[in-house]
């Protein structure tokens, strides 16, 4: 077995934290004598149920002004007829932590109360950015957005208060994070990343395990998380949502292997899988994938999970299998524990004819039950399967909601200032239009109070969309609104121009509607034209544009970028979005964030930063409208006096490096100093260079700070053409800014 430090090449293990194989001993000892003491009890039917996961809708019995109320029958049906383990989903939309709270108890009085031996529901939910499938929750900016703001503290607040506010509902299962690679820009699942490089991925997704989790899930602020999509579904080679990925095993190590790697170190509780498949073998029928590379490598102990209705897939779409039985024998021997069927109770009725037919061997089947059940154990849902009461005063604080301003603040990155137009004056007249200006929804998208986001009359009233919250800050006498256009179609371009004769400036609000998964599929990268009309037209005015880009993924805007002065990457900000777009524009928050990603010019030709040299094949270079990392501030930083306490390294061996941040200007700022590595020649070909350490500083007006930074023999490490980890012999460049210096390492015994 290869030891899971070498598959964390690059990863400092300190940022990542404890495992959870470091836990207390006796306390795994004690829950493990539970699961064996309950499991020999189990029937197989019991068994084989507490491996079937429902959703919620098919117990619904109606839900009035939201208020959802659940039929008794039929959730005895499921429950004690069915002995199912699990339910998910919202049926819907999003409920009142009360409300929620009477659901998970109505759920559990019958669990406990009337089967056979009392096994809990574990309940669980895709709080994607915040709890945002309840009502009144703290809404928290898209990952995409998180990975902006460079901060590892404030994604470690977004977990817990996230977590928190989740358990206050009742709810102890989180489907997060997700620890896909944002490398094909088209995919509509983008947003829900920590962005294109693996070692933010990493850093971040672990932060957010461990605050999630903290030492002890079974705290009543605590949830289990679960890793996903396990493994390379962000990469589909069409851009679609759920189409097949072609990623080659040295480069599947070498980027998409490492943010799951950290999350098992990290000791999340679960794992969603790939609904797709990768180089034509669906995910949720390899062996190879689920136990080899999962469990016997990364050391992965918890519970697996399907993805919505990825068993019947396999015979459905994917044509692996000749018809279900086949599908939920292969899905079940590959290593999926828990099938999210999600609507009937066929995978529970087969799943038990296979195991009766002895097709199953019972041993696979307690493999799987052992798992769920410790989990279920960790959880403390045997001790208190109910939502704490006392808890409904913990969701939406004042608290948590100003954690969630800084961070929406934080996440804005400025792509372009001209001039500088920004930030601009409070005594000014300005025009604000384009489609994304006023409406809460667009700031949040998918996965916020329904699937698709897209309910504007579910979101709270008393937060500012970009138009509100401009009209606060500067009055509403010197704003003026002209919506122009929708994302797809023209509505009056000309009255919008005409407003702009009579102000000083134009903020034009433009994007992407909302969406999520599949329904956010697009066949074209380029911003939609409509969008493009009415930047081309304002700008014909002579006024000062700026453009505010509110979306998911980064949408082709090469044909405008000359048309404004000013562009700020708003991503999807979340509830305080509208708050934190005004106060950057006005100067009330200086801008710190940097793009997770890099922002394309054109429709095709994606490339990421940490490119080979054979793929540039221009003399301008890569080409791209904003590199990644890129992200300008109303302050003034220069770096100086880099420097690397090692000139030539040894195996085992660490360095520092340190470099001085200067703010130049007069105003107080954030910064995040990124540290990149450079292995200059390779029996692998070479990426021109990786993220290896980021940390973002505060420096105030004309003062100077010294960073460090702590990296070891593993940060050298690639996948060599044995898809092993491997050191080279060589020399090392490090860079920070437009500053460099060199580490060798010299020739030593292998």
């Amino acid at each position: 077995m290869r030891t899971l430090t070498l598959l964390l090449a690059g990863i400092s293990l300190s940022v990542l934290g404890c495992s959870s194989a470091q836990k207390g001993a006796k306390q795994d000892a004690d829950v493990d004598a539970r699961v064996r003491r309950l499991l020999a009890e189990m029937t197989v039917e019991e068994k084989v149920g507490q491996m079937t996961q429902i959703t919620l809708d098919p117990f619904a019995k109606s839900g009035k002004d939201g208020h959802l109320i659940l039929d008794e029958e039929k959730l005895r049906e499921g429950i004690v007829e069915r002995n199912i383990g699990s339910i998910l989903n919202c049926a819907g939309q999003a409920r009142t932590a009360a409300n929620w709270q009477e659901i998970i108890t109505q759920i559990q009085d019958i669990a406990t109360k009337e089967t056979r031996l009392g096994i809990p529901i574990i309940y669980g939910i895709d709080s994607i950015h915040g709890a945002n499938y309840v009502l009144g929750a703290t809404i928290f900016p898209q990952n995409i957005a998180m990975a902006a703001t460079g901060n590892v503290e404030l994604m470690e607040k977004h977990g817990a208060i996230t977590a928190l506010e989740t358990r206050a509902a009742g709810i102890p299962w989180n489907f997060n994070p997700v620890l896909g690679l944002a490398r094909q820009p088209m995919w509509p699942r983008v947003f829900e990343t920590f962005g294109e490089d693996p070692y933010i991925a990493s850093v971040l997704g672990a932060a957010y395990i461990r605050a999630q989790q903290g030492d002890d899930i079974s705290k009543v602020t605590k949830v289990a998380t679960c890793m996903k999509h396990y493994l390379a579904y962000s990469v589909p080679r069409s851009g679609k949502d759920r189409t097949p990925a072609y990623v080659p095993e040295r480069e599947l190590r070498q980027y998409f292997l490492k943010p799951f790697a950290a999350a098992v170190e990290a000791g999340t509780a679960t794992c969603m899988v790939n609904s797709s498949e990768i180089n034509g073998v669906p995910v949720h029928s390899s062996t190879f994938y689920l136990k080899d590379l999962l469990r016997d490598e990364l050391g992965f102990e918890g519970f697996v999970v399907s993805d919505w209705a990825d068993i019947e897939n396999l015979y459905t779409r994917e044509m692996v299998a000749k018809d279900r039985r086949e599908a939920v024998k292969m899905a079940v021997m590959a290593g999926i524990d828990m099938s999210m069927v999600p609507y009937d109770y066929s995978f529970y009725d087969t799943l038990a004819e296979l195991v009766k037919a002895g097709e199953v061997p019972i041993k696979r089947i307690d493999e799987a039950v052992t798992d769920i059940l410790r989990v279920k154990f960790q959880l403390g849902l045997f001790e208190r399967p109910y939502p704490v009461k006392s808890m409904l005063g913990d969701v939406g604080t004042d608290a948590n909601r100003q954690v969630n301003l800084q961070a929406a603040q934080e996440a804005m990155t400025l792509l372009k200032n001209d001039g500088p137009t920004l930030p601009l004056a409070k005594d000014l007249k300005v025009l604000v239009t384009g489609p994304s200006a006023n409406k809460l929804s667009l700031m949040n998208s998918g996965w916020t109070l329904t699937w698709q986001g897209d309910k504007e009359e579910l979101y709270p009233q008393d937060r500012h969309t970009i138009l509100e919250a401009i009209r606060a800050k500067i009055g509403a006498e010197n704003v003026v609104y002209a919506e122009g256009v929708a994302f797809d179609h023209e509505l009056d371009i000309a009255a919008a121009v005409a407003a702009a004769q009579n102000v000083d400036a134009i903020v034009a609000c433009i994007g992407e509607p909302t969406y999520c998964e599949t329904p956010g599929n697009i066949d074209d990268l380029t911003l939609t034209e409509p969008q493009l009309n009415l930047v081309e037209a304002l700008a014909r005015t002579g006024k000062p544009v700026v453009l505010v880009l509110v979306e998911g993924r980064p949408r082709v805007i090469r044909t405008i970028v000359d048309n404004a002065q000013a562009i700020l990457m708003a991503y999807l900000p979340g509830i305080e979005g509208g708050q934190a777009v005004a106060d950057v524009l006005f100067g009330d928050a200086n801008p710190s964030g940097k793009l997770p990603i890099t922002y394309p010019k054109f429709s095709g030709g994606f490339t990421t930063y940490d490119h080979k040299t054979s793929e540039v094949q221009s003399t301008k270079g890569l080409n791209e409208q904003w590199p990644f990392g890129h992200g300008l501030s109303y302050s003034t930083f220069v770096y100086h006096d880099l420097s690397c306490d090692q000139s030539e390294l040894q195996p085992g061996e660490t360095f520092a490096v340190t470099v001085q941040v200067e703010n130049q200007s007069d105003v107080a700022g954030q910064e995040i100093v990124q540290l990149y590595l450079s292995d200059l020649v390779a029996t692998v070909t070479p990426p021109v260079k990786q993220l290896k350490r980021f940390k973002k500083v505060k420096i105030e007006p004309r003062q100077k700070q010294t960073v460090r930074f702590e990296l070891g023999w593993n940060d050298l490490e690639f996948i060599g053409r044995d898809n092993q980890p491997v050191v080279e012999p060589g020399e090392f460049k490090i860079s920070i800014g437009e500053l460099s210096v060199m580490l060798t390492v010299p020739e030593f015994k292998r």
